[in-house]
């Protein structure tokens, strides 16, 4: 990447796309932008400047599984945003290409998905993949046909080697077990940085302050979140001020609440957040979500759970 060829975003197949050498891709979900990610794009970024080439990544919006079964959504690690922020500073990629995944990509054969977006769109010359890459209508393309496509067409195919954590390859899938079972240090080794959740500050019931512990509510945009309970967190702000706080992602069943929201309190902290995009970092969990006989009860558990908080930033004061 270059001062004359900055990073930019472009969305959907009619996008503006100039390559007249030809560029280098990677492609693939992203969902976490995790260890084994992370190395596939690095690798890439090195051919392209090996090559002198442009390095484009394409990545879907929504995830295919969100597609094809949208009763039952995967429990995204990052938003699309997260994606293209953490993408972003890994360096080196030129152009990130987000395509509307729907049924008319999702119908596109092996062959098709190749001939139109790689090799007429972009002038493939090299595209790096990731060890259980799938493409085309059905899955049906792999290595082997993208590596016989690519000789006919002139680009060459590599795959990033697998990338391992404690003797097991890291994906997402693994990632958001560890963080569904509350192993928080087990899901940071494979995501390679901690959990990590972006979002706007919203206007909520107000029910925190009422209570004697006032939240800044932040809307997550996912059906479904790879965590759930209470969390010792800290919250960067816009002018990269950071604050220690307590965290509960969930329903609130002790008050009814029928959706999932991100609340958290803040230590020493008074000034008000609404309408500011914040990063929420997830370091310890504290317990699970339960449902209170009262909301004396609740503020009883509350007083608890900042304590706690309190308690791991003393045992860790460089989280």
């Amino acid at each position: 990447m270059t001062a004359s060829n900055p990073f930019r975003i472009v969305h959907g197949q009619a996008a503006r796309l100039d390559f007249p050498a030809g560029c280098v891709v990677t492609l693939g979900n992203f969902d976490g932008v995790h260890l084994g990610h992370q190395a596939l794009i690095r690798a890439a970024a090195q051919a392209a400047r090996e090559r002198a080439l442009p390095l484009v990544v394409m990545l879907f919006e929504p995830l295919p599984r969100e597609f094809f079964h949208p009763a039952a959504p995967v429990a995204r690690l990052t938003r699309l945003r997260e994606r293209v922020s953490f993408i972003q500073a890994i360096g080196g990629v030129d152009v990130l290409w987000v395509l509307p995944f729907n049924s008319a990509l999702a119908a596109l054969s092996a062959e098709a998905f190749v001939t139109r977006l790689l090799v007429q769109r972009l002038r493939t010359r090299a595209i790096w993949i990731g060890d259980d890459f799938r493409f085309g209508h059905r899955r049906q393309g792999d290595f082997a046909l993208l590596a016989h496509l690519g000789a006919q067409a002139g680009f060459t195919v590599s795959a990033a080697p697998t990338c391992l954590v404690g003797g097991e390859r890291v994906s997402s899938t693994r990632i958001r077990a560890h963080l569904q079972a509350g192993e928080l240090v087990a899901a940071r080794d494979l995501l390679g940085r901690a959990m990590t959740l972006c979002g706007r500050v919203i206007h909520g019931d107000k029910r925190g302050r009422q209570l004697g512990f006032p939240t800044a509510n932040i809307a997550l945009h996912r059906r479904l979140s790879p965590l759930q309970g209470v969390f010792a967190v800290v919250m960067s702000l816009p002018d990269h001020q950071q604050f220690r706080g307590v965290a509960n992602i969930g329903t609130r069943p002790t008050v009814d609440g029928q959706t999932a929201r991100l609340e958290v309190h803040l230590f020493d902290f008074a000034e008000s957040l609404y309408g500011q995009s914040v990063q929420v970092v997830f370091l310890a969990r504290l317990r699970a979500e339960q449902k209170f006989e009262s909301l004396d009860a609740l503020v009883a558990q509350i007083r608890c759970d900042v304590v706690a908080a309190q308690d791991f930033f003393a045992d860790e004061p460089n989280p």
